[in-house]
């Protein structure tokens, strides 16, 4: 029996009682037993932790950067990089498209996946029939952290590929908050009329930054 047995048996039990306030330095701690089969990992949790600043911090560090910091392995990298990979998918995967959208609820809960961990500002839309219901999301967009282009084809393509009645867009801040800026309602406005011309009617547009979203209709950005 190794050294730290007693302890990883304890943090697992600790775990599988109360997963959902289990702190985020101790559920890393965890997950790095499974590259560090006999290390203590509790000091690379925090050195991680530390260095990152927060536990989507280091699911998001650039490989390069984690190879930089003493003991970090590639069994190490690869898990943490899997890690977020499953943490995505399992989000998507509980993400149904034959959903009908009720409101910006319904939209937020479906297109919070499609930004889980993204580092550049990215465009969706969701494509509704005439009862509002779901007949495909597509990116139509991406920029810069900074900034991002929506093309006006691209979404019209979007809808008319999926023979769209209602359309809803949606993209990120990567900084800052999930308000629309002067740029973002110019757009909305002339994505409107643009849509309006193909006969879909552009229901909302909601921004996303961390955990939060706007609804640019909800909020009163949107004309009736």
């Amino acid at each position: 029996m190794g050294i730290h047995d007693g302890h990883r048996a304890r943090l697992k039990s600790e775990f599988l009682a109360r997963p959902a306030s289990f702190p985020d330095h101790k559920v890393l701690e965890l997950l790095l037993f499974y590259a560090n089969p006999r290390a203590d990992t509790n000091p690379m949790a925090h050195l991680l932790m530390e260095h990152f600043g927060s536990l989507s911090g280091v699911l998001d560090a650039n490989p390069d950067d984690l190879r930089k910091l003493p003991g970090v392995g590639e069994h190490t990298i690869v898990l943490l990089k899997c890690a977020k990979e499953v943490s995505g998918r399992y989000l998507n995967a509980r993400t149904g498209l034959d959903d009908i959208i009720h409101g910006s609820t319904s939209a937020v809960a479906m297109l919070r996946p499609y930004f889980f961990g993204a580092q550049r500002e990215l465009v969706y839309a969701i494509c509704m029939d005439g009862k509002k219901r779901v007949l495909g999301i597509r990116k139509v967009g991406e920029g810069s952290v900074n900034s991002v282009s929506i093309l006006n084809r691209s979404v019209v393509e979007a809808a008319l590929s999926l023979n769209a009645v209602h359309l809803i867009l949606a993209h990120n801040h990567i900084s800052g908050l999930a308000l629309p800026s002067a740029e973002d309602r110019l757009t909305t406005q002339h994505l409107c009329e643009v849509l309006a011309l193909v006969n879909v009617e552009l229901l909302d547009h909601i921004i996303f930054a961390d955990d939060d979203a706007v609804s640019m209709r909800d909020s009163g950005w949107m004309d009736p």
